[in-house]
């Protein structure tokens, strides 16, 4: 049995915002804008995974959510303490460079970590986590 990653969901509270940060800052390609029933869902990947796809979706994506659900949710995501995604980089410096140079909110600058990768931290334009990891020694 083989089992990869298709899929991915990261909340945000502005799709035009995401799709600025996601394929203009970190280079992902927008391959999928659907709406439905008053939501969007946006679809990115990087271009050398074509077969992983990280879902852009509204902080709570269930139609039937009530009010109160909605708006803790927005709380949690305005704190940022949703949960985060890690991407792999071949250099974490250059990548640090690139997100910061571009505006993007700095969480950490790039450091050597304990357990084998050079890291960076960034917030996106909703409040997500997104660290940048790099193997030491690559």
């Amino acid at each position: 049995m083989d089992i990869t990653l298709s899929q991915c969901f990261i909340a945000v509270d502005d799709h035009d915002k995401a799709i600025a940060f996601y394929r203009d800052v970190l280079g992902l390609e927008v391959r999928n804008d659907v709406g439905f029933e008053g939501m969007r869902w946006v679809t990115v990947g990087a271009p050398s995974q074509p077969d992983v796809n990280i879902v852009l979706e509204p902080p709570i994506a269930h139609p039937n959510a009530s009010a109160g659900d909605r708006q803790a949710m927005a709380e949690l995501m305005a704190k940022g303490l949703l949960h985060g995604v890690i991407f792999a980089t071949d250099d974490c410096d250059a990548t640090f460079e690139r997100i910061s140079g571009a505006g993007g909110e700095v969480l950490q600058e790039p450091m050597d970590q304990p357990y084998g990768v050079r890291d960076c931290a960034f917030r996106d334009p909703a409040g997500n986590l997104l660290r940048f990891t790099q193997p030491l020694g690559k």
